[in-house]
């Protein structure tokens, strides 16, 4: 896929997303190729497609397709999903059931305790999930700092916001090199989840602050954001529980991998 394609791919899984999610974008990405795109080009179509959840609010059961295919298993169907705290989900594909009152618009319900499965492809499909989710709370926040004034100055003139807003731009920049730069081992997609989980939280955290009492009102689209940004990074390892494990695991071997050779 050549850089002329890309671009038209993505402006119309951007239209698509905007206008669709669910079930209803299940059916919409399957009738524009996502099980090929998905089997033919997994390292143009899966940092895509989750980017864009991200940055439209949208949600799709396309995470089952993604572990269901390094599992070797056929497309189409759903499996337990290790949760923090040492719970499962399932991602549910008819939106019958939700997590609860965190973000009750994604389908997820608890599932008995599963057999260990292969998260890495899962893992990094999820960073690019989070890094799309906290693009979109800043790019909420810099515009309500640019617009909104206070004591006769607009609100991105105050070096605190400043600080804050360039504290998450560097965190999500910092986020999209280590999922760039992850391998296919399951090392580097702990390590890129992690980052992408840390850089979301940030966002969520430093836009709140900026948006002050108007984030929290159901009005504005940074709750939605910020409670799918708390939700995703507990799904297969929150960024608190995989950067134990990266230590445990520097620990063990007396060495940590490198995502990318300085």
């Amino acid at each position: 896929m050549d850089a002329d394609e890309r671009a038209l791919l993505e402006e119309v899984l951007r239209k698509t997303m905007t206008g669709a999610s669910g079930t209803a974008l299940d059916a919409a990405l399957a009738d524009l190729g996502w099980p090929q795109m998905l089997a033919e080009e997994p390292g143009t179509s899966v940092p895509l497609v989750f980017r864009l959840l991200g940055e439209t609010g949208s949600h799709a059961s396309v995470l089952n397709d993604v572990v269901l295919r390094e599992t070797g298993s056929p497309p189409g169907w759903t499996l337990p999903l290790p949760y923090t705290g040492g719970t499962w989900v399932e991602w549910v594909r008819d939106d019958s059931a939700n997590c609860g009152a965190l973000d009750p618009e994604l389908p997820l319900r608890r599932a008995p305790v599963g057999s260990p499965v292969a998260v890495a492809d899962g893992r990094r499909a999820l960073g690019w999930w989070l890094l799309g989710t906290g693009r979109a709370m800043l790019a909420l926040a810099r515009r309500h700092v640019l617009d909104r004034h206070q004591f006769g100055r607009p609100l991105a003139s105050f070096q605190a916001l400043r600080h804050r807003m360039a504290e998450t731009y560097v965190a999500l920049e910092g986020a999209e090199a280590t999922l760039t730069a992850a391998g296919d081992d399951d090392a580097s997609a702990l390590l890129a989840k992690a980052a992408a989980g840390r850089a979301a939280l940030t966002a969520a955290r430093h836009c709140q602050q900026a948006l002050g009492g108007i984030g929290f009102t159901a009005e504005h689209e940074l709750h939605r954001h910020v409670r799918r940004a708390l939700v995703l990074d507990g799904l297969l390892g929150s960024a608190r529980d995989l950067t134990r494990e990266a230590g445990t695991l520097l620990l063990r071997e007396g060495r940590t991998p490198r995502l990318v050779d300085l």
